[in-house]
C-alpha cells in the first residue's frame, strides 16, 4: 500500500475508486467498507484510495471535548494494509482544511488530486464546511464532475450495528470480549517498557511496565485481564493489570503485563498487548500474601482460558 501524508502529495494518472473518514478502530462495519471498495475495483479496474484524517475532527472542531481514540495513526495505517488497499492518504486536519466548502473539497480533492472515478460513502456522511452537504449534494456533484456515487444504506450500516463510540464504551467499563466482537479481532495497545517499582520481581509475578506516548489512546478500564502479547515479532501470552496497585500504596495509574514462561529483560523494548477478557476488577488486598494468592488464581484462569480458547 502507497501512503501520503496529504491530499497533495497525491497525483495518480490512472482513475480511483474513493471513500473516506476517520476508521478510528478499523472495526467490522469500516471493513465491511474497504471489502467494498475492492469488489468494486475488480468490476470497474480502479485503483482504491482510502482518505483518513489525522488529528480526528472533534480534537480540531471542538477544541474543549477530550476524545480517545482506538487506534493510533500508526496502528489505523497498519490495519488499512491489512486489507489490501492500492493507497492511503493520511490528511492533517486542521481549521483551514475544515473550512473547505462541499465543492471546494470535490472539485480541488477529489476531481483534481485523486482523479476520482467513483466513492463510496454512508448514507449520513456530511462533509463540507459546517457539515454542510450530505449525499444528496455529493450525487450533483458526481454527475457535475462525472464520478459515480454508491451510497451505503441504512439498512447495510444498522446490519452491522456497530460503531467506535459502541467500542469506546465497551472497553470504558472493561467489557474486552464485546469489544473484540465490534473489532473483529482483539483490543490492542502498544507501548514501550519502561523501569517500574519492580515489586513483582520480589513476589514471583515481574511485570513489565508499559509506558504509552500517545496520551489520546484509549486504554480500558482498570481491572486485570489476560491478554496476547507481541514481542520481538515473536507472541506469548500474560496477564496485564491497568491500575494504581493499592495493595502498595500505588496512586498513579499503570498498565502492567506478566508474561507467561517469560524471563528476559525487555526495557526500552517496543511491546503490543491484545486484551482477549477481562478476569476481574482491580482490588486492594489487606496484605502482599493475599495479593500474591490473587494473582495465582488469576493465573489459574488465564491459563484456563487460553487452552479453551479457539
Amino acid at each position: 500500500m502507497n501512503v501520503f501524508n496529504s491530499v497533495q502529495s497525491f497525483k495518480f494518472a490512472k482513475k480511483t475508486i474513493v471513500t473516506l473518514g476517520t476508521f478510528d478502530g478499523m472495526h467490522i462495519g469500516h471493513q465491511a467498507i474497504l471489502n467494498k471498495l475492492k469488489l468494486q475495483k475488480k468490476i470497474y479496474g480502479y485503483e482504491t484510495l482510502v482518505l483518513t484524517f489525522f488529528p480526528h475532527p472533534r480534537m480540531v472542531l471542538k477544541t474543549d471535548h477530550q476524545i480517545s481514540l482506538l487506534n493510533t495513526i500508526n496502528e489505523r495505517v497498519k490495519l488499512i494494509d491489512h486489507f489490501g488497499i492500492d493507497h492511503l492518504v493520511v490528511q492533517e486536519f486542521t481549521q483551514d482544511f475544515a473550512n473547505l466548502s462541499a465543492e471546494e473539497f470535490v472539485k480541488t480533492i477529489l476531481v483534481d488530486q485523486f482523479n476520482i472515478g467513483k466513492i463510496i460513502i454512508g448514507y449520513d456522511h456530511r462533509f463540507g464546511k459546517n457539515r454542510s452537504a450530505d449525499i444528496h449534494d455529493l450525487i450533483e456533484f458526481g454527475k457535475k464532475y462525472h464520478f459515480d456515487v454508491e451510497q451505503i444504506s441504512a439498512e447495510e450500516l444498522n446490519d452491522v450495528s456497530v460503531s467506535s463510540t459502541k467500542i469506546r464504551n465497551a472497553l470504558n467499563v472493561g467489557n474486552v470480549a464485546l469489544a473484540k466482537t465490534y473489532l473483529g479481532y482483539p483490543y490492542m495497545v502498544s507501548g514501550t517498557v519502561v523501569t517500574g517499582k519492580q515489586l513483582g520481581r520480589t513476589i514471583g509475578y515481574p511485570t513489565a511496565n508499559i509506558q504509552v506516548a500517545e496520551d489520546y489512546k484509549l486504554i480500558p478500564a482498570i481491572g486485570v485481564y489476560v491478554v496476547g502479547v507481541t514481542l520481538k515479532d515473536k507472541d506469548f501470552y500474560g496477564m496485564l493489570s491497568v491500575g494504581t496497585n493499592p495493595t502498595v500504596g500505588g496512586t498513579e495509574k499503570t498498565i502492567e503485563v506478566y508474561i507467561f514462561d517469560f524471563n528476559d529483560t525487555i526495557y526500552d523494548e517496543e511491546i503490543t498487548v491484545r486484551f482477549l477478557t477481562k478476569i476481574r476488577d482491580e482490588e486492594h488486598f489487606g496484605s502482599l500474601d493475599l495479593l500474591i494468592e490473587a494473582l495465582k488464581n488469576d493465573e489459574v484462569f488465564s491459563r484456563n482460558f487460553l487452552s479453551n480458547m479457539d
